[in-house]
């Protein structure tokens, strides 16, 4: 294994020179500030009106496919901690046209995902400001997210870890508040979870909206696979990352099912929707002075963290590409306090998609932004069980050191990983509201094939006329 090893060293090497500031409770909030946002506080609303109550077996399966994922994003990354994480696992364990794939399909999707945090912002702000442009709310607060990302990692470790600490503390209270009512009082009996079973029982749109929701579900926890690119400027990697993803998917579940078991016992799921959070609906409902607005100010935060935790991980992910020679040598190169500001400022184009989708069709802005990402997301977390796959296998046939972390169940559970998400990419094929990402899905893979195959026949080219003028001085 040590020749093995010392190939992916190679890998480590060329990705040096960002600054190793992240603590073990940064890395925690990182990835939860990336999965609570959006997701949770204006998603969970599509996903209601999908499953109806059964929505609640949509985030369980969800909830086990991030706990499959994160078993073997653990072990690889502990192996092999550096910012191109699961592409340059990609890379090295199966072959360069799956680490350029992964790692550009990632991006892409990321940055999708930031224009999605952002349109949600318009939403959110509409609250408050009915009248005023959504395209106003996306300049200023993304000028804001933008110099965070670009001063240092250590103040967007600072920035993340308050933003969201502000969230939990919400979701505990939201979480506390619901019990209470849902368990201590009585005055109320329209709430109670008799609304799990009624206005059409608990699958009113059958198994198959159930499984449709998971879409959505999946969307949700979209991020938590962002520890493992923050390996890269972790301190003490090996121990923080398995404990930061163990405690964050550990989280992720209970905050998730916890949150929309209440919601749906308080607040009939015929009324959610998208054109407010759900919890801004359960505060209205329980007619809480000032409570609404509260609530609309933590989901505010909830985006705004989201897409904080989203620029840095575009902005590290496209560092590596270059780094690997897979983009313009500038997006690798470094400012003087190790921040890839080049890489950065790429990033920032599904915030001007974003502008523009809100000021042509601010009504569809946030859906069609989340069909875009959504493959990216998808075919990113399918080639982490692939590579997990090869990972494995290639470890144990060299006899390396045994490993720090160690998948249970191998190569089941990753297999069954895998299977879930091909399946739950051919859904939505099938299903109206998720169409559009297959549409995009499968001419990109068209695209980035033959992107690949241009840039490695450029590569090689370059690579002979080096050789040949070696030659030539030799002569």
């Amino acid at each position: 294994m040590a020749g093995d090893a010392n190939q992916f060293q190679k890998i480590m090497d060329r990705e040096k020179g960002l600054h190793r500031g992240l603590t073990t409770g940064q890395l925690t909030m990182i990835a939860i500030g990336g999965a609570i946002g959006t997701g949770l506080f204006l998603g969970s609303g599509f996903a209601i009106g999908f499953a109806g109550p059964s929505v609640l077996i949509s985030y369980a399966i969800g909830a086990v496919i991030a706990f499959l994922l994160m078993g073997c994003l653990a072990e690889m990354t502990v192996a092999h901690p550096t910012s191109g994480s699961f592409g340059a696992f990609a890379e090295h364990y199966i072959n360069p046209w799956a680490g350029f794939a992964v790692r550009y399909s990632y991006w892409a999707c990321i940055v999708a995902a930031v224009g999605t945090e952002i349109s949600a912002v318009a939403v959110y702000m509409k609250y408050w400001f009915p009248d005023a442009p959504g395209w106003l709310w996306i300049v200023l607060f993304s000028a804001v997210l933008i110099y965070v990302n670009a001063t240092s990692v250590k103040m967007f470790g600072s920035v993340e870890y308050w933003f969201s600490m502000v969230k939990i503390v919400a979701i505990v209270s939201f979480i506390l508040l619901g019990a209470y009512v849902v368990f201590g009082t009585s005055t109320q009996p329209e709430i109670g979870f008799h609304n799990y079973t009624e206005q059409g029982g608990f699958l009113p749109n059958g198994w198959w909206g159930m499984w449709v929701a998971v879409i959505v579900a999946l969307f949700s926890y979209l991020s938590i696979e962002m520890i493992a690119v923050t390996a890269g400027e972790a301190q003490e990697p090996e121990k923080a990352v398995p404990r930061a993803l163990r405690s964050t998917v550990v989280r992720l579940i209970v905050f998730y099912l916890l949150t929309l078991s209440l919601m749906l016992a308080i607040v009939p799921w015929t009324a959610a929707g998208v054109d407010k959070s759900p919890f801004v609906k359960v505060m209205e409902l329980l007619s809480i002075p000032g409570a609404g607005g509260i609530m609309n100010f933590v989901v505010l935060v909830a985006a705004l963290s989201a897409m904080n935790s989203q620029l840095y991980i575009t902005t590290r992910m496209m560092f590596s590409l270059s780094r690997a020679g897979y983009a313009p040598k500038r997006f690798g190169a470094l400012s003087k306090k190790g921040v890839p500001t080049s890489a950065l400022w790429l990033s920032t184009i599904g915030i001007a998609l974003a502008a523009v989708l809100e000021a042509v069709a601010p009504d569809q802005s946030f859906m069609l932004m989340m069909g875009i990402s959504l493959f990216g997301a998808m075919f990113t977390w399918f080639m982490i069980f692939v590579t997990h796959l090869f990972f494995r296998r290639k470890w144990e046939a060299s006899g390396g050191r045994k490993l720090p972390v160690r998948v249970i169940g191998y190569p089941y559970l990753t297999l069954l990983g895998a299977g879930l998400m091909l399946a739950i990419m051919i859904t939505t094929w099938f299903t109206d509201a998720f169409q559009m990402t297959l549409i995009v899905g499968v001419p990109w893979m068209i695209f980035i094939t033959v992107a690949y195959w241009l840039w490695s026949k450029s590569a090689s080219k370059s690579s002979g006329l080096a050789e040949d003028s070696k030659h030539d001085q030799v002569l």
